[in-house]
């Protein structure tokens, strides 16, 4: 996973609890950014994570 494009949250902050996301062919992944490499990598379809983004925009986990 290391050959990801990752992409880190533009609403992280300096050692804040933030996540990183990379797009491969028909999936999302997401780890956490303060792990990096070290990191276990959540792998979502990419209907899952739009629902996913969806939810959390919502206000859903608040």
């Amino acid at each position: 996973m290391s050959e990801c494009n990752w992409k880190k949250s533009s609403r992280s902050t300096q050692g804040g609890q933030c996540v990183q996301t990379a797009g491969v062919r028909g999936a999302a992944l997401i780890r956490d950014s303060k792990l990096g490499e070290c990191s276990p990598v959540l792998s979502l379809s990419t209907a899952a994570f739009g629902r996913f983004v969806g939810a959390i925009k919502s206000g859903r986990f608040q």
